[in-house]
């Protein structure tokens, strides 16, 4: 937080220097050479004063996501926030998108097995959660929410079974973090995925 306003303050310093030096060239008119040092001075500041904004934006991210860090839980280079409520699965997606983040898409076992345990931790009693893999596009392929191709999948005995009519993936904490296609319009619980940089 000290950061963030010591950047926010020498951006102020930059924009009073800047507005300084704008106003001297005008009354410098007679001096091209004069101009033209002000002008280069100017774009210098400016440039500055852009790079300053850029880190300032960064620094706001990286609080953001150490907030979602707080309240959720890290693994890896990965967080994981829990929704407060159900919602369908494109709405989930939304949701988790609007965060800075997608719904969550574990990559191997390892990630499941924390999924899991988060999941059963800030959900009790919740029976299963949307993750962020769907065959929408390409019936029977099944990519993550980014379109990216899964080079690993949990499903459950029988499983995917759905055809056209079950797009979207659950996680079933009842059974060992196993995956099961499900109809998209199903209210569900789910959890965001924030990855750390």
């Amino acid at each position: 937080m000290a950061q963030t306003g010591f950047l926010i303050f020498l951006l102020v310093a930059a924009l009073l220097l800047l507005d300084h030096a704008t106003g001297q060239s005008s009354q410098s008119k007679a001096r091209k050479h004069s101009k033209r040092r002000v002008k280069e001075k100017a774009d210098d500041l400016k440039s500055q004063i852009d790079k300053l904004w850029q880190e300032v934006n960064s620094l706001k991210e990286m609080q953001a996501l150490q907030t979602v860090c707080l309240r959720g839980t890290k693994v890896h280079k990965k967080c994981y926030l829990a929704s407060d409520g159900a919602k369908h699965f494109h709405e989930a997606n939304e949701d988790c998108i609007a965060k800075g983040g997608t719904l969550a898409i574990p990559r191997d076992g390892d990630e499941t097995n924390a999924l899991r345990d988060y999941g059963k931790k800030s959900m009790p009693g919740v029976a299963d959660f949307w993750l962020g893999v769907t065959d929408m596009v390409n019936e029977g392929k099944f990519v993550d929410v980014n379109g990216m191709v899964l080079n690993y999948f949990n499903w459950d005995r029988s499983q995917p079974r759905g055809g056209k009519r079950e797009n979207c993936v659950s996680l079933s904490q009842s059974a060992q973090g196993k995956w099961s296609d499900e109809v998209c319009r199903t209210l569900k619980r789910y959890i965001c995925e924030f990855l750390i940089p």
